[in-house]
This record gives C-alpha cells, structure tokens and sequence, in this order.
C-alpha cells in the first residue's frame, strides 16, 4: 500500500506530497498496486480520505503526472442532494448526471399530484437520454378500507387514481449486483391513503438517471416538489 501525504483535499482540487493529509490506494486482487504515487501514466483508484477534522470520504484519484493526484468528482460515501424541481407542469422530471459509482437513490416526494387520474411512475436511465420502459416487475398500492393496487412492466408505479390525490413519501431504489435494481417506496396521498410497493429492474448498462412520469405518459404534473439523494 502506498501512501501520499497531502492537505485540504476538495472535490476536483489537484494534490501533491506536501503537510497534512493521506490518501490510501488499494491494490487490485491479485495484490499489484495499479495507482502508484510516482508511477508513470494515467490511472485511477477509489481513495480514503482522512481530514484534520476526522472527516472520511471515499473518492476516485485519477494519476496525472509523477505524484499528483486529483480527486475527481463526487466524492463516494456522502449522500448528494440534487436540486429540488416543481412538479407543476409538464408530463415528466429528469434527474440525469447520476455518477457510476453511485449504489443507492432516494426520489423523495412532496405534495406530488397530477390532473388525472394517472398513477406516479417512476423509470431509470441510462447514458444521456435513454430510459428504461421495459423489464420492471413492480406495483404500487395506496389502502384505506380497500386496498387499491396498480402493476407496471414500465416502471415503479406509486397509486394515485384521482386528480385530488397529492403524494409526499420516498422512493428508495438500490442496486442489488451489477446493473439490476431493486426499488421500495412508502409515503400518504394527502392525509387519508397510505403508500407502498416495490419492484426491480435489469438495466441495460450503467444507471445515470431517473425520470418520474405518469402511467399513462400524457396526464400532467400540477403541483408539488421531487428531489433526490443518492450514495455510493
């Protein structure tokens, strides 16, 4: 294992062998450091970054030129808040730029409705402008004295049957091995109907998005706020 001390490492800052801080490069399995402080060429390896302030983030160092290292990124291990966005128009949210190295997304719902009576659902994506709109087997129920269930092949589906319906709750959906995802989600339509499902999904490639849209893909959003948070 080498070790490379440095100080006040920030996202996308550039460091080298100087004061205070220590970056850990593991070794591939069959025990070769691959990201070596000094070696020549370019390549990478996830970090373990310690501060002054006993702070501990995982991020991926990319090797430059002899003993530079940069940080590239978001760093892994923090949780990441993207920006929130008004659900009040339009038939569909995109959330894209999601990193590679990302296991877990949290899609969090507040006061979400539309002017039908289409339920919520939600796709994943992958590259710039692919969604996935095949191969999930999942439901949505909402229950009161009855419990009302929808099934999607085309996404997470989250119950709503009525244009008065507005939804606030999380989704969580979590990667289970290489690119298959498994979703949970749990929240209220207003303050009488109780949410939850669940379901999973083989992507294609890498995730990077998630877009939230309705069912039938033509009802419109009318009000509310989603926003995500994801991890690695």
């Amino acid at each position: 294992m080498s070790t490379l001390k440095t100080n006040n490492v920030q996202v996308g800052q550039s460091v080298t062998a100087t004061n205070n801080f220590t970056l850990y490069q593991p070794s591939s399995p069959d025990g070769t450091v691959r990201l070596g402080v000094g070696n020549s060429g370019a390549t990478t390896a996830d970090v373990l970054v310690a501060n002054s302030s006993s702070a501990v983030m995982i991020g991926t160092a990319t090797q430059s030129t002899g003993a530079t290292l940069t940080v590239n990124g978001s760093i892994k291990g923090t949780i990441t808040s993207g920006t929130a966005q008004a659900s009040t128009s339009g038939t569909s949210i995109d959330f894209t730029g999601i990193p590679s190295w990302v296991k877990r997304v949290t899609v969090m719902f507040s006061g979400v409705s539309g002017n039908g009576s289409s339920s919520i659902l939600v796709q994943l994506g992958t590259g710039s402008t692919t969604y996935t709109t095949s191969g999930y087997a999942a439901t949505g129920s909402y229950t009161d004295t009855a419990t009302n269930l929808v099934t999607s092949t085309a996404g997470f589906p989250i119950f709503q049957n009525s244009a008065a319906s507005a939804y606030s709750g999380t989704m969580v959906i979590s990667n289970i091995t290489g690119n298959t995802w498994v979703a949970n989600h749990s929240g209220a339509n207003g303050t009488s109907y109780s949410n939850n499902g669940g379901g999973n999904v083989a992507l294609g490639a890498v995730l990077t998005a998630v877009r939230i849209t309705r069912v039938n893909g033509t009802d419109t959003f009318d009000a509310g706020s989603i926003n995500i948070l994801y991890e690695g």
